[in-house]
């Protein structure tokens, strides 16, 4: 595997994205989108484990090099930054991502927040063949009803945040709007899949899930 970092302009400024390659060739990446904490060790370790799995990882650095170093911090990171900006970033890494490294296929997926961003790229980005997102909150019918990228959605029905409600109501505006959508849900708590946070980790769960994201974005990418 091989990192390294790619740099791109954005509406707000200079932005950059960690690079995770496989040790062969590959025309098909992923961009992974970052929890409300940053682009800290933990992404960057997903990142690998898609180059480890023969994508191309690519994570776009919202914060543009701010960590957060709790949870209110992260809280307040989070809701400063704008929904129009964090789009921005992630279109023109995307852009760069395509320009520099010649690539022709894209999947998408996040985490909390960055689940957040990845189902709204997935709905008004174009270039996106598949999304994989996780306990992200779910966007207004106008946004919604725009997605015809094929997506997996996967949630905890113990979470708190995105709870058994919200992911009802995408479910109920799956069928309306008759979107490519699939629901997983699982027996775990909101941000499950981070093996960094012991007290919500869920080894069973994240198991299962990466195993269908993977096949997921072999088939469509």
């Amino acid at each position: 595997m091989q990192t390294d970092m790619l740099s791109f302009d954005t509406a707000n400024g200079a932005a950059s994205a960690y690079i995770a390659k496989p040790d062969g060739p590959s025309r098909a990446a992923v961009l992974i989108i970052q929890e409300w904490w940053g682009l800290n060790g933990h992404i960057k370790d997903i990142t690998g484990r898609y180059a480890a799995e023969g994508f191309i990882g690519i994570a776009p650095d919202l914060y543009r090099g701010k960590l957060a170093a709790n949870g209110d911090e992260a809280s307040r990171m989070m809701h400063d930054l704008k929904i129009e900006d964090g789009m921005d970033t992630i279109k023109n890494a995307l852009d760069a991502a395509r320009r520099s490294m010649d690539l022709t296929h894209f999947g998408i997926t996040g985490y909390c927040m960055g689940g957040t961003y990845a189902l709204r790229a997935a709905c008004e980005l174009d270039g996106i063949s598949a999304a994989a997102v996780f306990y992200g909150d779910i966007p207004d019918d106008d946004v919604l009803k725009k997605l015809t990228t094929p997506t997996i959605f996967i949630s905890g029905t113990r979470d708190g945040w995105i709870d058994t409600k919200k992911v009802a109501g995408l479910e109920d505006a799956a069928s309306r709007f008759e979107l490519p959508l699939q629901s997983v849900k699982y027996d775990a708590d909101h941000a499950f899949f981070n093996d960094t946070r012991p007290e919500v980790y869920d080894a069973t769960a994240a198991a299962d899930a990466w195993a269908k994201v993977i096949a997921f974005f072999r088939e469509k990418l």
